[in-house]
């Protein structure tokens, strides 16, 4: 489950509530399997005392996104989370757009992945289910790859256009060959971005994959049926289609 919606409606009056930390307690009451926060460079959401009171207070497990920078990098060897995953970001995005380019950045990614590990946090690499970049994921030595599934929902969205309709199961075929070919090299295997209540369906199909990271459609729908809800229904959804 991840909070950074609650941080963002919190800083958008520069106020103390809502807080995401007692976000973050009522989803784990309500199913949450891990606590999901990103601490990006322009702090506009999510702030590090966030972080560190999430480490402290959560009983399950705090994962927090972060990008390379130094400076980030430097709070999360400091904060010490359990689990990381590295994703790219851009100052001027709304949200994240796409993954990590693990090819063309891999020495300094590689870098950062032994500096986190060192102090034995579990390390994963946001990335397009793209073949190169899951081999290349294993090569820096990460725990795991969150399969970026970005395109496949904005497609799923529109799916009665035909062209979005292919797109949508191209896009689903490629995250379920990535998902194969990581967990086949040792990779633990996660999915995000954009995923709902509709859209993560089909995806529940795939044996591979054993974490899903979600939040803006769990908020959204929070603001009618309330956060336990609205995470209590997603967890049911997913347990009960796997079934």
């Amino acid at each position: 489950m991840n909070v950074d919606h609650v941080a963002t409606l919190r800083q958008a009056r520069r106020t103390y509530f809502p807080d995401p930390v007692k976000a973050a307690l009522i989803a784990e009451k309500a199913g949450a399997d891990s606590i999901v926060v990103h601490l990006r460079e322009d702090r506009r959401h999510i702030q590090d005392e966030d972080v560190s009171r999430l480490k402290k207070e959560i009983r399950t497990v705090l994962n927090l996104e972060m990008s390379t920078a130094p400076e980030i990098v430097k709070v999360a060897l400091h904060i010490q989370p359990p689990r990381v995953c590295l994703v790219p970001e851009r100052r001027e995005e709304v949200t994240t757009e796409g993954g990590l380019n693990v090819l063309r950045d891999m020495a300094k990614i590689k870098s950062v992945v032994e500096k986190l590990k060192e102090r034995n946090i579990f390390v994963s690499l946001f990335v397009d289910p793209d073949k190169k970049q899951i081999n290349a994921a294993r090569l820096c030595n990460a725990d795991a790859v969150e399969i970026h599934t970005g395109v496949y929902a904005e497609n799923f969205k529109h799916r009665r256009n035909i062209s979005s309709k292919k797109t949508c199961k191209e896009e689903l075929h490629k995250i379920k060959e990535a998902a194969k070919m990581a967990h086949e090299l040792g990779l633990e295997v996660h999915a995000g971005h954009g995923l709902d209540y509709e859209n993560i369906v089909p995806l529940l199909s795939i044996p591979e994959i054993v974490e899903f990271n979600i939040g803006f459609s769990i908020i959204a729908h929070a603001l009618f049926v309330g956060l336990y809800n609205a995470v209590k229904q997603m967890k049911e959804l997913i347990r009960e289609t796997k079934k």
